[in-house]
């Protein structure tokens, strides 16, 4: 329906390790990764405007540039055209105790994200990011 409407489907990319995953999910990432390669497969049916955006929340602690170099290399693996949106963090509910993400957290996962390959790579919710650290 997506690609005959003109809309997207934004998904979301938390984490590459699986165990880390599992931390922030309570399940394991295979099945999400297996699903994006899927729909992946079908971009270039309609590459413009974009059908599929993928985005990764930058949580302080746990999504540093590692987590989205590996992927931004997966993604650039299946296309490297795919928009990839960074997500600044706001601090709420279970993770109420971590920080705003910094602007150099940003910064070093940008480019960790860029060097993997990706064309289209931006940063989200700039407005929250903080320099707590």
């Amino acid at each position: 329906m997506s690609l005959q409407s003109g809309g997207c489907i934004k998904y979301d990319l938390k984490a590459w390790n699986d165990n880390l995953h599992h931390a922030l999910c309570g399940v394991s990432n295979r099945q999400t990764l297996a699903n994006f390669a899927k729909l992946a497969a079908r971009v270039p049916e309609r590459p413009e405007p974009p059908f599929l955006v993928a985005s990764t929340l930058l949580v302080p602690g746990y999504i540093d540039q590692q987590e989205v170099s590996a992927i931004a290399r997966f993604i650039a693996g299946l296309n490297p055209d795919i928009p990839y949106r960074l997500l600044a963090f706001h601090p709420q509910f279970y993770l109420s105790d971590l920080p705003f993400t910094s602007l150099d957290h940003a910064g070093r996962c940008l480019q960790a994200a860029k060097q993997a390959g990706l064309t289209r790579v931006s940063l989200g919710n700039k407005m929250l990011l903080g320099n707590a650290y």
